[in-house]
């Protein structure tokens, strides 16, 4: 009998990110209380991560205010987005990263294997770099698998593909 597979995988789209960039950097220069601070909202698609700049914290906590809400209302999940400390820049600005996370890190890609296995399904599951492959010879077996990693909460947003 032929054995079945889905793939565990956590991507953010960054298309969808930059049109959410893109709305929130006009949002910016048409707001009031952001005349004159020279604020602004940078993807770096290559690093995977926002560049927020403004001219002092208060600001740079409301830009990451207006691009999460930005990212929310087009789907993305906010527990891919990583915001780091925010820095003191030259001129007496303000700045942060905001590191946006592709793939499953390896402490949680063992943290769902472990959850996989302590629910004694008759299923195999393996790490394959940044995502997980789980395969079983009964297609119930895998749909309560999914069904088991949707109830928990692992800290970043999962998908399921390549279903077979």
């Amino acid at each position: 009998m032929a054995d079945f597979s889905f793939d565990v995988v956590s991507k953010v789209d960054l298309n969808v990110i930059s049109e959410a960039v893109s709305a929130a950097n006009k949002e910016i220069t048409n707001r009031y209380d952001f005349k004159g601070t020279n604020s602004s909202i940078e993807l770096l698609q290559k690093e995977s991560e926002l560049k927020l700049a403004s001219s002092d914290e208060y600001k740079v906590n409301t830009l990451r205010d207006i691009i999460f809400t930005r990212m929310a209302k087009r789907g993305i999940a906010l527990k891919n987005l990583q915001p780091q400390k925010i820095e003191a820049a030259l001129g007496g600005n303000a700045k942060q990263t905001v590191k946006i996370q592709q793939g499953i890190p390896a402490d949680k890609a063992k943290e769902i294997t472990k959850t996989i296995k302590d629910a004694k399904l008759k299923v195999s599951a393996s790490i394959q770099g940044d995502q997980l492959r789980v395969s079983s010879k009964s297609k119930d077996e895998l749909q309560a698998v999914i069904a088991l990693l949707k109830g928990h909460d692992f800290g970043v947003d999962l998908q399921f593909t390549n279903y077979r």
